[in-house]
Protein backbone atom coordinates (compact mmCIF):
# COMPACT_ATOMS: atom_id res chain seq x y z
CA UNK A 1 0.00 0.00 0.00
CA UNK A 2 1.38 3.41 -1.02
CA UNK A 3 1.28 6.17 1.60
CA UNK A 4 1.09 9.87 0.83
CA UNK A 5 1.24 12.99 3.01
CA UNK A 6 -1.69 15.34 2.37
CA UNK A 7 -2.94 18.53 4.00
CA UNK A 8 -6.01 16.63 5.21
CA UNK A 9 -3.82 14.12 7.06
CA UNK A 10 -1.70 16.93 8.48
CA UNK A 11 -4.86 18.67 9.71
CA UNK A 12 -6.01 15.46 11.41
CA UNK A 13 -2.65 15.10 13.11
CA UNK A 14 -2.79 18.70 14.26
CA UNK A 15 -6.25 18.15 15.77
CA UNK A 16 -4.93 15.07 17.56
CA UNK A 17 -2.02 17.03 19.07
CA UNK A 18 -4.38 19.79 20.20
CA UNK A 19 -6.61 17.19 21.90
CA UNK A 20 -3.55 15.69 23.60
CA UNK A 21 -2.62 19.19 24.85
CA UNK A 22 0.72 19.47 23.07
CA UNK A 23 2.24 22.93 23.51
CA UNK A 24 1.32 25.26 20.60
CA UNK A 25 4.97 25.80 19.68
CA UNK A 26 5.59 22.05 19.75
CA UNK A 27 2.71 21.52 17.33
CA UNK A 28 4.13 24.16 14.98
CA UNK A 29 7.57 22.54 15.10
CA UNK A 30 6.25 19.04 14.39
CA UNK A 31 4.16 20.20 11.46
CA UNK A 32 7.05 22.29 10.10
CA UNK A 33 9.35 19.25 10.15
CA UNK A 34 6.76 17.02 8.46
CA UNK A 35 6.22 19.62 5.73
CA UNK A 36 9.99 19.87 5.25
CA UNK A 37 10.11 16.12 4.65
CA UNK A 38 7.15 16.31 2.27
CA UNK A 39 8.77 19.16 0.32
CA UNK A 40 12.05 17.23 0.08
CA UNK A 41 10.13 14.20 -1.13
CA UNK A 42 8.37 16.21 -3.83
CA UNK A 43 11.74 17.48 -5.01
CA UNK A 44 12.89 14.00 -5.94
CA UNK A 45 11.53 14.40 -9.46
CA UNK A 46 13.80 11.73 -10.92
CA UNK A 47 12.22 9.15 -8.62
CA UNK A 48 8.58 10.07 -9.28
CA UNK A 49 6.35 7.31 -10.68
CA UNK A 50 5.72 7.41 -14.44
CA UNK A 51 2.01 8.09 -13.89
CA UNK A 52 2.90 11.46 -12.33
CA UNK A 53 1.75 10.59 -8.82
CA UNK A 54 3.69 11.66 -5.75
CA UNK A 55 6.72 9.74 -4.53
CA UNK A 56 5.34 7.26 -1.97
CA UNK A 57 6.20 7.57 1.70
CA UNK A 58 8.08 4.55 3.03
CA UNK A 59 11.02 3.72 5.29
CA UNK A 60 13.44 4.08 2.39
CA UNK A 61 12.22 7.62 1.77
CA UNK A 62 12.50 8.52 5.46
CA UNK A 63 16.01 7.04 5.61
CA UNK A 64 16.90 9.04 2.49
CA UNK A 65 15.78 12.24 4.20
CA UNK A 66 17.95 11.39 7.22
CA UNK A 67 20.93 10.95 4.88
CA UNK A 68 20.13 14.25 3.14
CA UNK A 69 19.95 16.14 6.46
CA UNK A 70 23.27 14.63 7.53
CA UNK A 71 25.04 15.61 4.29
CA UNK A 72 23.47 19.08 4.47
CA UNK A 73 25.33 19.65 7.74
CA UNK A 74 22.46 19.61 10.22
CA UNK A 75 23.55 18.91 13.81
CA UNK A 76 22.85 15.32 14.92
CA UNK A 77 20.57 16.51 17.74
CA UNK A 78 18.58 18.60 15.25
CA UNK A 79 18.28 15.66 12.85
CA UNK A 80 16.97 13.39 15.59
CA UNK A 81 14.45 16.03 16.64
CA UNK A 82 13.18 16.25 13.04
CA UNK A 83 13.03 12.47 12.75
CA UNK A 84 11.07 12.37 16.00
CA UNK A 85 8.49 14.72 14.46
CA UNK A 86 8.22 12.48 11.41
CA UNK A 87 8.02 9.25 13.40
CA UNK A 88 5.27 10.72 15.57
CA UNK A 89 3.22 11.44 12.46
CA UNK A 90 3.87 7.94 11.09
CA UNK A 91 2.74 6.42 14.37
CA UNK A 92 -0.46 8.50 14.35
CA UNK A 93 -1.20 7.39 10.79
CA UNK A 94 -0.50 3.75 11.60
CA UNK A 95 2.48 3.68 9.22
CA UNK A 96 4.74 1.92 11.71
CA UNK A 97 6.80 0.32 8.95
CA UNK A 98 7.87 3.79 7.75
CA UNK A 99 9.51 4.83 11.04
CA UNK A 100 13.25 5.38 10.83
CA UNK A 101 15.94 4.94 13.49
CA UNK A 102 17.61 7.93 15.10
CA UNK A 103 21.27 8.76 14.71
CA UNK A 104 23.34 7.27 17.50
CA UNK A 105 24.98 10.06 19.47
CA UNK A 106 27.55 9.37 22.16
CA UNK A 107 26.52 11.13 25.33
CA UNK A 108 28.63 14.24 25.87
CA UNK A 109 30.20 14.94 29.23
CA UNK A 110 30.36 18.71 28.85
CA UNK A 111 28.62 21.67 27.21
CA UNK A 112 30.08 24.16 24.77
CA UNK A 113 31.39 27.23 26.60
CA UNK A 114 30.05 29.63 23.97
CA UNK A 115 26.47 28.48 24.58
CA UNK A 116 26.33 28.58 28.38
CA UNK A 117 24.88 31.70 29.97
CA UNK A 118 26.74 32.64 33.15
CA UNK A 119 25.20 34.33 36.16
CA UNK A 120 27.23 37.47 35.47
CA UNK A 121 25.91 37.60 31.89
CA UNK A 122 22.36 37.09 33.15
CA UNK A 123 22.77 40.02 35.52
CA UNK A 124 24.10 42.17 32.66
CA UNK A 125 21.01 41.31 30.64
CA UNK A 126 18.81 42.44 33.55
CA UNK A 127 20.73 45.70 33.83
CA UNK A 128 20.45 46.28 30.07
CA UNK A 129 16.68 45.67 30.09
CA UNK A 130 16.19 48.14 32.93
CA UNK A 131 18.46 50.72 31.26
CA UNK A 132 16.38 50.38 28.10
CA UNK A 133 13.24 51.14 30.12
CA UNK A 134 11.81 47.67 29.49
CA UNK A 135 10.66 46.76 32.99
CA UNK A 136 8.36 44.03 31.67
CA UNK A 137 11.26 42.20 30.01
CA UNK A 138 13.51 42.59 33.06
CA UNK A 139 10.84 41.08 35.30
CA UNK A 140 10.13 38.34 32.78
CA UNK A 141 13.81 37.34 32.72
CA UNK A 142 13.84 37.20 36.52
CA UNK A 143 10.64 35.16 36.59
CA UNK A 144 11.88 32.51 34.17
CA UNK A 145 15.31 32.33 35.81
CA UNK A 146 13.95 32.25 39.39
CA UNK A 147 11.40 29.50 38.72
CA UNK A 148 12.84 27.42 35.87
CA UNK A 149 9.62 27.52 33.86
CA UNK A 150 9.57 27.01 30.10
CA UNK A 151 8.85 30.03 27.92
CA UNK A 152 5.57 28.34 26.90
CA UNK A 153 4.59 28.31 30.60
CA UNK A 154 4.90 32.06 31.15
CA UNK A 155 1.13 32.35 30.71
CA UNK A 156 0.67 30.55 34.04
CA UNK A 157 2.28 33.45 35.89
CA UNK A 158 -0.91 35.25 36.84
CA UNK A 159 -2.19 37.68 39.46
CA UNK A 160 -3.90 34.75 41.15
CA UNK A 161 -0.64 32.78 41.11
CA UNK A 162 1.53 35.41 42.80
CA UNK A 163 -1.21 35.96 45.40
CA UNK A 164 -1.06 32.24 46.24
CA UNK A 165 2.75 32.27 45.86
CA UNK A 166 2.55 29.32 43.52
CA UNK A 167 1.66 28.56 39.91
CA UNK A 168 -0.10 25.38 38.80
CA UNK A 169 1.19 24.46 35.36
CA UNK A 170 -0.75 22.07 33.14
CA UNK A 171 1.11 20.36 30.31
CA UNK A 172 0.17 17.19 28.40
CA UNK A 173 -2.41 16.19 30.98
CA UNK A 174 0.04 16.60 33.89
CA UNK A 175 -0.07 19.35 36.50
CA UNK A 176 2.96 20.46 38.46
CA UNK A 177 3.12 23.19 41.06
CA UNK A 178 5.86 25.82 40.96
CA UNK A 179 6.53 27.79 44.13
CA UNK A 180 7.13 31.49 43.54
CA UNK A 181 9.81 33.13 45.73
CA UNK A 182 8.51 35.87 48.04
CA UNK A 183 10.73 38.57 46.51
CA UNK A 184 9.50 37.64 43.04
CA UNK A 185 5.86 37.77 44.17
CA UNK A 186 6.44 41.26 45.56
CA UNK A 187 7.93 42.42 42.25
CA UNK A 188 5.08 40.83 40.26
CA UNK A 189 2.53 42.51 42.55
CA UNK A 190 4.11 45.93 42.13
CA UNK A 191 4.37 45.52 38.35
CA UNK A 192 0.74 44.39 38.06
CA UNK A 193 -0.37 47.38 40.12
CA UNK A 194 1.57 49.82 37.91
CA UNK A 195 0.12 48.23 34.76
CA UNK A 196 -3.44 48.07 36.17
CA UNK A 197 -3.54 44.28 35.80
CA UNK A 198 -6.15 43.11 38.30
CA UNK A 199 -6.48 39.49 37.18
CA UNK A 200 -5.17 36.92 34.75
CA UNK A 201 -1.76 36.85 33.08
CA UNK A 202 0.92 39.27 34.18
CA UNK A 203 3.06 39.31 31.04
CA UNK A 204 0.78 40.67 28.35
CA UNK A 205 1.03 43.15 25.49
CA UNK A 206 -0.69 46.58 25.62
CA UNK A 207 -3.60 44.98 23.73
CA UNK A 208 -4.00 42.37 26.46
CA UNK A 209 -2.64 39.40 24.49
CA UNK A 210 -0.13 36.89 25.83
CA UNK A 211 3.51 37.48 24.92
CA UNK A 212 4.51 34.98 22.25
CA UNK A 213 7.71 32.94 22.24
CA UNK A 214 8.92 34.90 19.19
CA UNK A 215 8.24 38.23 20.89
CA UNK A 216 10.15 37.21 24.02
CA UNK A 217 13.01 35.84 21.93
CA UNK A 218 13.18 39.01 19.85
CA UNK A 219 13.19 41.35 22.88
CA UNK A 220 15.94 39.31 24.54
CA UNK A 221 18.13 39.44 21.43
CA UNK A 222 17.90 43.23 21.43
CA UNK A 223 19.72 43.30 24.77
CA UNK A 224 22.83 41.47 23.55
CA UNK A 225 24.89 44.41 22.34
CA UNK A 226 24.04 46.67 25.28
CA UNK A 227 24.73 43.85 27.77
CA UNK A 228 27.88 42.69 25.93
CA UNK A 229 26.65 39.09 25.83
CA UNK A 230 27.13 36.75 22.86
CA UNK A 231 23.75 36.41 21.06
CA UNK A 232 24.29 32.64 20.86
CA UNK A 233 23.74 32.51 24.63
CA UNK A 234 20.65 34.68 24.77
CA UNK A 235 17.39 32.76 24.48
CA UNK A 236 14.66 31.88 27.02
CA UNK A 237 15.63 28.22 27.53
CA UNK A 238 19.13 29.21 28.65
CA UNK A 239 17.56 30.96 31.66
CA UNK A 240 15.99 27.59 32.55
CA UNK A 241 19.42 25.98 32.32
CA UNK A 242 20.90 28.65 34.63
CA UNK A 243 18.10 28.01 37.13
CA UNK A 244 18.80 24.26 37.02
CA UNK A 245 22.54 24.65 37.63
CA UNK A 246 21.97 27.12 40.47
CA UNK A 247 19.24 24.99 42.10
CA UNK A 248 21.42 21.88 42.01
CA UNK A 249 24.44 23.73 43.37
CA UNK A 250 22.37 24.67 46.42
CA UNK A 251 20.33 21.47 46.92
CA UNK A 252 22.42 18.68 45.34
CA UNK A 253 19.09 16.90 44.77
CA UNK A 254 18.68 15.91 41.12
CA UNK A 255 15.37 14.09 41.77
CA UNK A 256 13.82 17.22 43.27
CA UNK A 257 15.21 19.29 40.41
CA UNK A 258 13.66 16.93 37.85
CA UNK A 259 10.27 17.40 39.55
CA UNK A 260 10.62 21.18 39.57
CA UNK A 261 11.58 21.27 35.88
CA UNK A 262 8.79 18.86 34.94
CA UNK A 263 11.11 16.20 33.52
CA UNK A 264 9.83 12.64 33.32
CA UNK A 265 13.41 11.34 33.08
CA UNK A 266 16.39 12.24 35.25
CA UNK A 267 18.56 11.66 32.18
CA UNK A 268 17.03 14.83 30.71
CA UNK A 269 17.86 16.71 33.90
CA UNK A 270 21.47 15.50 33.72
CA UNK A 271 21.88 17.35 30.41
CA UNK A 272 21.02 20.61 32.18
CA UNK A 273 23.77 20.02 34.73
CA UNK A 274 26.65 19.45 32.31
CA UNK A 275 29.71 21.56 33.01
CA UNK A 276 31.33 23.50 30.19
CA UNK A 277 34.30 22.20 28.22
CA UNK A 278 36.49 24.74 30.01
CA UNK A 279 35.44 23.43 33.43
CA UNK A 280 35.88 19.85 32.24
CA UNK A 281 39.40 20.64 31.01
CA UNK A 282 40.36 22.12 34.41
CA UNK A 283 39.09 18.96 36.12
CA UNK A 284 41.20 16.82 33.79
CA UNK A 285 44.29 18.95 34.54
CA UNK A 286 43.78 18.44 38.29
CA UNK A 287 44.06 14.66 37.85
CA UNK A 288 47.84 15.12 37.63
CA UNK A 289 48.35 12.09 35.41
CA UNK A 290 50.84 13.80 33.10
CA UNK A 291 54.35 14.22 34.53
Amino acid sequence: MAYEITEEKMASYRQYMVREEFAPDTIKKYLRDIRAFAAWLEGRVDESPEDGSAVPVDREAAAGWKTYLTKAGYAPVTINAMLSSLNGFFEFMGWEECKVKFLKIQRRTFREQEKELSRAEYERLLTAAKAAGNSRLALLLETICATGIRVSEVRYITVEAFRRKRADISLKGKIRTILLPGKLCKKLREYARRQNIAEGEVFISPSGKSMSRCQIWREMKKLCERADVNPSKVFPHNLRHLFARTFYKVSRDIVKLADVLGHSSIETTRIYLMSTGETHARQMERLGLVS
